[in-house]
């Protein structure tokens, strides 16, 4: 690989930061990776157009950081509407969902993140308004059925099997973004390095690549994270061997692993023998919100096969222990658990 430099350009303030590092459109050089998920949106997005429709309801699923709340931002760029954004969580009662939909336009996008997370009674309301673009206030004992703009619900979750049937019956499309591959992760490292005015090598951004977990955001918190440490500790270029050296102080190994994943590895292995354990019992173990557990730290490690998932619970894996430069347990009972 040959240790060309990708020429900076001006920084901006920080107030500006965030949203410059966001892709703007599903074009390759901005949104880059998910193939699939934005020639199927590009087709959704244009055919929309053309009838002068909103686009239909999308469910955008997968683990955190891999960009759903960007191509929510980017839908509704493309089809010219106003984004309202909410959460499942922050949808307490349904007078909290009637309100958000009372003041919708016509075509706006209402991204719901964390949209598994969402109340029974709420998402009873939330039915109708996906399917007749309508909703029923009660009044006494009758309800009036109160009409709306055609609308799209674009619904983020990092939990898809955990959406009722009903609801997830109402999206008309269902993608799953998947990790960036390494190659993807260094582009996007690139991109970003090119807005943030940083000096780096094509060597400098496949390393910082390797350790990103596979995550847009990961990529650009640990971008931010090592050009601090070359301002200060080198001459401002990050080369492999700087961001090596910066990874290294902010306790991110070779494989992506930060210290809680190590934790979460060894307290299987420590705790539970190597498993299986129960994820309750996991979160228990190590004092951890169990839905952060699930959703930011499990599919990171069951992808890179660190962790499996059997009928009795999670197993450390065999590569864990190589990785962790431990002994494997050597009974017959305790062989049986490792894959």
């Amino acid at each position: 690989m040959t240790d060309r430099v990708v020429n900076p350009a001006p920084d901006t303030d920080d107030s500006r930061l965030d949203r410059a590092l966001r892709p703007r459109d599903l074009s390759e050089h901005e949104f880059i990776g998910q193939s699939d998920v934005k020639r199927a949106l590009h087709l959704m997005i244009q055919a929309a157009r053309a009838r002068n429709e909103p686009v239909d309801h999308i469910l955008l699923a997968g683990p955190p950081g891999l960009g759903k709340t960007t191509l929510a931002q980017i839908i509704a760029n493309e089809m010219q509407s106003h984004l309202e954004v909410t959460s499942g969580p922050a949808l307490l009662r349904p007078g909290d969902l009637t309100t958000k939909l009372s003041a919708i336009d016509a075509s706006s996008v209402l991204f719901i993140d964390e949209i598994h997370r969402l109340g029974k009674s709420v998402e009873e309301i939330l039915y109708p308004a996906m399917e007749d673009f309508a909703f029923d206030l009660p009044s006494g004992n009758q309800s009036h059925r109160i009409p709306l703009k055609p609308f799209t619900v674009i619904g983020a979750t990092t939990s898809a099997g955990s959406l009722t049937p009903a609801l997830r019956d109402r999206f008309g499309v269902v993608h799953r973004l998947e990790f960036y591959s390494v190659e993807e992760a260094a582009r996007i490292v690139q991109r970003s390095a090119r807005i943030l005015g940083v000096t780096i090598t094509d060597t400098g951004a496949f390393a910082l690549a390797q350790r990103s977990r596979g995550t847009a955001r990961v990529c650009n918190r640990l971008l931010r994270r090592v050009r601090d440490y070359a301002e200060v500790a080198a001459d401002g270029v990050i080369t492999d061997d700087v961001a090596a050296k910066a990874l290294d102080e902010l306790n991110v190994d070779n494989e992506g692993l930060d210290a809680m994943d190590r934790r979460i590895l060894t307290t299987l292995m420590d705790t539970f023998n190597g498993g299986p354990a129960g994820l309750q019992a996991l979160a228990a173990s190590l004092a951890e919100d169990l839905p952060t557990l699930e959703s930011h730290y499990e599919p990171f490690l069951l992808q890179r096969g660190f962790i499996a998932r059997t009928p009795r619970g999670r197993v450390a894996t065999r590569q864990a222990y190589e990785h962790l430069n431990r002994e494997p347990p050597t009974t017959a009972a305790e062989q049986a658990t490792l894959l």
